[in-house]
């Protein structure tokens, strides 16, 4: 049971390319989408003998509302409180595929919004989903941060905020831990915020932004390890002309 724990943590952490896009337009609007992406050279270093034992096939995609319908029975019963987070995920897109015969795990959330503000933290999406499918209450929910955006003027935000402290250095410890496992491998744990504007920017709060050549997009790459024991380090700010 360890080395299966073991072997999901490393999956998210060690093994994995994240990149979070987003795409502004002149009015506010845009779409923003997450992907993940199992690097399968890392986690064969990572699963060794078990690599070429995996036998599993899943290849699902939803539009987050359908959950309301399909388990209407579990949702009516949760909370008022917990149906209006749920909520503001309706239009949320959900594609999921996981071949072991094709060697290709992948997940794709993405929303479209009428205001930055509406943009919801995609990486509970999944978490939300089952929720609904199980009746879970978001009491039991163990996240520890949450991610919002906004747009206001010629100010954009991307804002990570600490929910649970605790929960955190809990994390932070465990993956302190598991980073012995993997030490000295060439991995591939890439995190990437990939954004564009519809004006060119005038300056950014992380330095270690790349902007475009036209200077109307930019990219962020972190180690996914450093965003997990440390989510605050993608907070952004950036200030268009």
């Amino acid at each position: 049971m360890k080395r299966i724990l073991l072997l999901l943590v490393i999956l998210f952490t060690a093994s994995c390319q994240v990149t979070e896009t987003l795409r502004l337009n002149p009015d506010g609007t845009g779409t923003i989408e997450v992907r993940e992406l199992r690097d399968e050279n890392s986690y064969m270093q990572l699963a060794k003998e078990e690599y070429a034992k995996e036998d599993f096939y899943r290849d699902t995609t939803y539009v987050f509302k359908d959950y309301f319908s399909k388990y209407g029975e579990t949702f009516a019963r949760t909370s008022k409180e917990d149906q209006n987070v749920y909520l503001r995920y309706s239009d949320v897109n959900v594609h999921i595929k996981k071949s072991s015969s094709e060697k290709e795990f992948r997940t794709l959330i993405s929303q479209q919004f009428k205001n930055a503000t509406d943009i919801v933290d995609l990486y509970k999406a999944e978490d939300y989903a089952d929720n609904i499918k199980h009746n879970y209450a978001l009491s039991a929910e163990e996240h520890y941060y949450k991610v919002s955006y906004s747009y206001v003027g010629n100010r954009f935000n991307r804002t990570v905020k600490i929910t649970d402290s605790i929960f955190l250095k809990r994390e932070f410890d465990r993956l302190e831990k598991y980073k012995t496992y993997y030490k000295g491998l060439k991995l591939v744990q890439n995190y990437v915020l990939d954004y564009h504007f519809p004006r060119k920017i005038k300056s950014v709060s992380n330095p270690q932004a790349k902007i475009s050549e036209n200077q109307k997009s930019l990219s962020v790459e972190f180690l996914l390890t450093d965003c997990v024991q440390n989510p605050t380090i993608t907070n952004l700010e950036v200030i268009l002309e």
